[in-house]
């Protein structure tokens, strides 16, 4: 078996557990927006904390790595939304399209990937979090965009100034950072607090990815839309995610000097499915969300078949 069969094998499970649970309603109804609460507001900034925190300054800033992914995302971002704007002529669409094919799991599937994948390599767990505040970075932005074309802001810059400055992830990285670079030792019992809850985070937030994918599968069940999104439509914004940004991501890293296990931990991260956040926002604007739930479930059936030939292949 590859080596990256086992964990993905795992994080999947996790993911079939919540879908199965939310299917059978075995939980009180509102309790994957309650867990989702708990992810996003504790466990993950937990974790997002003490890895930055527990890196040496000088592995954060890795501006070849930075450099390389962010480009990658940018050019398959704006290359998705060039063709989508050609074809449709509609920007909120475009934008939906597009953050379908950038915005990947780094953070609820990549970092408990990594985990399994290079246990105590405390580098590639930092550079699943860097990857993630990319992401979350761009998804930011979209949210400022859609909140423009839909006329709840006058003011993008605000929108996204506030929206990350609100963001309790990148509140809990900018505490890791800033520990990491005053090279602060955490007291031992605070450490471990903020530890043992931001190991809470992997196992919750792959539980409630599957609780939303059910969701989305019972919504699109009840849509009629869903019979009007083309095949040649999920191909596309897949092949572009799951391929396309990878590649560019192998060459920009390369040309930025990036090789070795973090050029390869740099691919496998944007080669991730869609995260499910996009379904989410998309279905707030009410723009594209059956597609993007098509997407992200076609996605993750796909990366059984593109993550070990990535890993194999590097």
């Amino acid at each position: 078996m590859l080596p990256i069969l086992s964990p993905l094998l795992t994080v999947f499970g996790i993911m079939l557990a919540g879908f199965i649970v939310q299917k059978w309603r075995i939980l009180p109804a509102g309790s994957d927006n309650v867990l989702n609460q708990y992810v996003y507001f504790i466990a993950f900034p937990a974790i997002m904390l003490i890895v930055l925190a527990e890196t040496p300054i000088e592995q954060i800033r890795n501006w070849g790595f930075i450099a390389g992914y962010s480009i990658a995302m940018t050019l398959v971002y704006l290359f998705t939304t060039w063709v989508s704007l050609w074809r449709d002529k509609k920007p909120a669409l475009a934008a939906i399209r597009a953050l379908n094919t950038t915005f990947g799991n780094t953070s609820f599937i990549g970092i408990p990937l990594m985990m399994m994948l290079y246990p105590n390599n405390q580098l590639a767990l930092a550079a699943a979090a860097i990857a993630s505040l990319l992401s979350v970075t761009v998804f930011a932005m979209v949210l400022a965009q859609l909140a423009l074309y839909q006329g709840q802001t006058d003011n993008a810059f605000k929108t996204v100034t506030l929206a990350l400055m609100q963001n309790p992830i990148i509140i809990g990285s900018a505490i890791g950072v800033v520990i990491s670079a005053l090279q602060i030792t955490l007291w031992p019992p605070v450490s471990g607090v903020i530890r043992q809850f931001g190991l809470t985070s992997s196992p919750c937030a792959l539980f409630a990815i599957g609780m939303v994918l059910c969701q989305a599968n019972q919504q699109e069940g009840r849509n009629a839309q869903s019979k009007m999104s083309t095949s040649a439509e999920l191909a596309t914004l897949n092949l572009l995610k799951l391929v396309i940004q990878p590649l560019v991501a192998y060459w920009l890293l390369i040309l930025f000097g990036i090789d070795g296990d973090l050029l390869k931990i740099g691919v496998i991260l944007a080669a991730l499915p869609t995260a499910a956040s996009v379904y989410l926002l998309a279905q707030r604007f009410n723009v594209n969300a059956i597609v993007s739930a098509q997407t992200i479930s076609l996605g993750i059936v796909l990366s059984f078949a593109v993550l070990p030939l990535l890993d194999h292949i590097l």
